[in-house]
């Protein structure tokens, strides 16, 4: 089977037998593997796409990514991006301050956004050179993480408790325009549409359930009725936030290391796929060993389950090759 087909086995039948997918989040990694600066990663889907494709086959990844830094639709918001040679882009502008200023942000015309366009061109490439083998995830930021990159997060999380109806409009706003790009991104080639809401770890489920819960759910079913598949990734403990989550008829969730994942497998039931979730920074510090004997507890633990092997959330830049390795080899599996 191809990778595309073994993700749509184990999304139909529960399992793969004697495999685990292994899905692990490579962004500056990525860079720094095939040889490119992180500006350049950032800036040019050439560059993404051939990073991966390095990736790719050196560690037998499973899926391919169009993940850089959040900033694409701030961009086509308005916002100013510097690109740093060896760290996340920074974002120049804070674009909301004050209620007024939600009035007045218009759409974006996503088809004269530079960023937006580049992302579409690396899902054709990727596509191109794959040939519907593997799965191509792109990438939107959620509604509330969208919000917070153009008010800040302290501005957002103000707004949300003393201007209700601000901060509505603004969620509104983000929230289409996250719809018509993960559109651009299926039409383009992309098999998987990640949806990326950090902020969500730090709010109370009212607080979820009031602002974010009902533009969740239109974000994911419309991503659903496109034809594509939903990738629900919020950094952070968000066990505070699975049962509100479990509504949701999320197709992967990725679950960062402080979520439990038998009791969020409880939560949530057996359809999604969960992805996760051994801690990055344990990737990153320890020697190669011990890296696979705990992927193999982790992989052991939820055999026979929708299961694929990854870190917690991104794979620090600094990990050792090996260590990726010693993943890859307990999603293969061995005799306990």
């Amino acid at each position: 089977m191809t990778k595309k087909q073994k993700l749509d086995a184990l999304r139909r039948d529960g399992a793969l037998p004697g495999e685990t997918l292994f899905m692990p989040i490579l962004m500056h990694f990525a860079a720094r593997h095939g040889e490119c600066s992180y500006a350049d990663f950032a800036a040019d889907h050439r560059a993404r796409v051939a990073a991966n494709l390095r990736c790719l086959e050196d560690f037998d990844l499973d899926v391919v990514t169009l993940m850089s830094d959040p900033y694409a639709e701030t961009s086509a918001f308005g916002a100013r991006i510097e690109y740093l040679p060896e760290a996340v882009p920074r974002c120049l502008d804070l674009l909301v301050r004050t209620a007024g200023d939600v009035r007045s942000l218009g759409r974006p015309d996503l088809s004269r956004a530079p960023r937006i366009q580049d992302r579409l061109r690396g899902a054709e490439l990727f596509q191109r050179e794959l040939k519907g083998t593997v799965p191509v995830v792109g990438w939107v930021e959620g509604p509330l993480a969208e919000a917070c990159d153009l008010a800040g997060m302290t501005g957002m999380f103000e707004m949300l408790m003393l201007d209700p109806g601000a901060s509505e409009r603004l969620l509104d706003l983000v929230l289409e325009t996250a719809k018509e790009f993960a559109t651009l991104q299926i039409e383009a080639g992309c098999d998987i549409i990640g949806i990326g809401d950090a902020a969500c770890s730090q709010i109370d489920p009212v607080t979820y359930e009031t602002f974010i819960l009902e533009r969740h759910r239109d974000l994911v079913s419309h991503i659903q009725s496109q034809g594509a598949i939903v990738k629900f990734h919020i950094c952070g403990d968000i066990s505070h936030l699975l049962p509100a989550m479990a509504s949701l008829q999320l197709d992967l969730v990725d679950l960062d290391s402080p979520v439990d994942i038998t009791h969020a497998r409880a939560v949530l039931g057996p359809a999604p796929v969960i992805t996760g979730n051994l801690d990055p920074t344990l990737i990153l510090d320890r020697d190669a060993g011990a890296v696979e004997e705990m992927a193999l507890g982790l992989v052991r633990a939820h055999a026979g389950t929708r299961y694929v092997l990854a870190g917690g959330c991104e794979i620090g830049v600094n990990t050792p090759r090996e260590n990726l390795h010693a993943m890859r080899r307990a999603a293969r599996g061995r005799p306990a």
